[in-house]
């Protein structure tokens, strides 16, 4: 047999939380490749985890991926298992972080709570599901233990709920969030290329502001680009990144700190007025 995969995302930083999860999980299932997707994701930030897990989870292998970002750990909220149409199970908490990925492996097909002890750590912290709870259940389900023995099923209908941001048009303008800032400060939209207004024949050149508290700031006019070096160093540009979604850059250059813009922003684009 292939050695099983087992994908993992968390906010947990340069601390030992995450090597220690990597542990109980091989402690368990000695032939599992992990792949470390991020464990720098912003703190507490849902989105940003939930946004990077559906940009990797197509690029791995069929799998078993945990994803943990949980400022409400040892709380009501639950711990899921997700099973999908591609065949991969994702492992996390009901908060919302799994489901943009699960929709984009096809959909989730079954739903069940993480509630079978016998599938956990014999002690469980209150404040570290991550090693307790979640890290083992990924593991055992790696060795082939059967979905249905992590606990009941639930429907779909009643997990947290979380979508990326859709684009929208007012009027001749295109109203986008920022979903996601990355590490070189490109701002990630969620809005595509065919999102764009009319631009005249070219559809080349595009007025970006910031709406922010009922105000709007005009940032700059940004050129529509395939890649950084059709620009000038230090220039701002729109381009389309490797998910497909329309992005705030700067080449070789920090948009999200140059223009002052974060991940839950709105901007509105639109074309120059004459």
């Amino acid at each position: 047999m292939d050695r099983p995969v087992i994908g993992f995302l968390t906010d947990f930083g340069s601390d030992s939380a995450a090597a220690i999860c990597r542990g109980v999980i091989l402690s368990i299932a000695r032939d599992a490749q992990i792949v470390d997707i991020d464990h720098s994701v912003r703190k507490f930030a849902i989105g940003d985890g939930a946004f990077l897990l559906w940009a990797a989870l197509p690029w791995l292998p069929v799998g078993v991926h945990l994803a943990i970002v949980d400022p409400g750990v040892g709380t009501i909220r639950r711990a899921v298992g997700l099973r999908v149409a591609r065949g991969d199970v994702l492992v996390g908490p009901d908060n919302g972080l799994l489901m943009p990925a699960a929709e984009r492996l096809g959909g989730i097909l079954e739903a069940r709570l993480l509630e079978n002890r016998d599938l956990m750590l014999e002690r469980r912290s209150s404040t570290f599901h991550g090693r307790d709870l979640f890290a083992p259940m990924a593991a055992h389900l790696a060795t082939g233990v059967a979905f249905e023995r992590v606990g009941p099923a639930i429907a779909p209908t009643e997990l947290v709920a979380r979508q990326l941001p859709a684009a929208t048009r007012a009027g001749s303008s295109l109203i986008a969030e920022v979903v996601y800032v990355d590490s070189f400060g490109n701002a990630r939209l969620g809005a595509r290329m065919s999102d764009l207004p009319e631009s005249g024949p070219t559809r080349r050149l595009f007025d970006v502001a910031l709406l922010r508290a009922g105000t709007d700031r005009w940032l700059a006019a940004m050129p529509v680009a395939t890649t950084f070096g059709e620009v000038e160093v230090g220039a701002v540009l729109l381009y389309e990144d490797s998910n497909g979604l329309l992005a705030v850059g700067i080449n070789q250059g920090d948009a999200a700190t140059t223009l002052g813009i974060a991940a839950g922003d709105r901007v509105r684009i639109e074309a120059p007025r004459a």
